[in-house]
């Protein structure tokens, strides 16, 4: 049982830094913030936060509506809260990662990224330890609605690109590709892992609460 957690929680971790490195792809592509980036860019212009702290509070916000709709919170929706921004910082610092200086290159690091993002989260969600924010949202919707993966995630990219538009984020060629790009590649990436997100069984915290609280009854009894 021990070997089997500290085995997800490698999996979680490896898996949240792949897709941080995908991130810093995207970003370094020089083609434009993803949708959630513009989001989170229209939100630090407004209430004169930092980036960072913009997509923690959207985390919080997501979180809640998460919960609303059914989605249960694990020990991997608190971690990937706040360590994806941590691993995004210590690869950007540690310049392994170019920075894009034509159009070309910028694309295609931004479709590398794109399924890079797919591969890490087969692996994170894979680790049984609960969903990030916004893919627990995606998971949750899907859940919902039956729709694909692609509809679903493009739904959401296309939202939060809007909000973010009207809150005074920057937009680019790299924004719309994301956009559209990245639900699709999810979806292909998830054929190709034969990955269904709607099957893993995640390990919650309530459920080890109860664990906990059942295991004191006893002891007190």
């Amino acid at each position: 049982m021990m070997n089997k957690t500290i085995k997800n929680f490698i999996m979680l971790f490896v898996g949240l830094f792949i897709c941080s490195a995908a991130i810093v792809l995207m970003i370094n592509a020089n083609l434009g913030l993803s949708p959630w980036d513009v989001l989170h860019q229209g939100i630090s212009n407004k209430i004169n936060v930092t980036i960072g702290t913009a997509s923690i509070l959207v985390g919080v916000i997501v979180v809640a509506l998460d919960v609303i709709l059914g989605e249960n919170i694990g020990w991997g929706t608190l971690i990937n809260m706040f360590f994806v921004g941590y691993f995004m910082d210590l690869i950007i610092f540690s310049g392994y990662i170019p920075v894009a200086d034509n159009v070309f290159m910028g694309i295609i690091m931004l479709i590398l990224g794109m399924i890079v993002m797919g591969f890490g989260m087969v692996m994170y969600l894979s680790s049984g330890m609960g969903s990030g924010p916004r893919d627990g949202m995606m998971l949750a919707l899907q859940k919902k609605s039956n729709k694909p993966v692609k509809v679903i995630r493009t739904t959401m990219e296309i939202g939060a690109l809007i909000v973010g538009c009207f809150l005074g984020g920057k937009v680019g060629i790299g924004t719309l590709i994301t956009a559209f790009g990245l639900g699709y590649t999810i979806q292909i990436v998830y054929k190709i892992c034969k990955f269904k997100g709607e099957n893993v069984n995640h390990r919650f915290i309530v459920d080890d609460l109860n664990y906990m609280k059942s295991n004191l009854s006893k002891n007190i009894k």
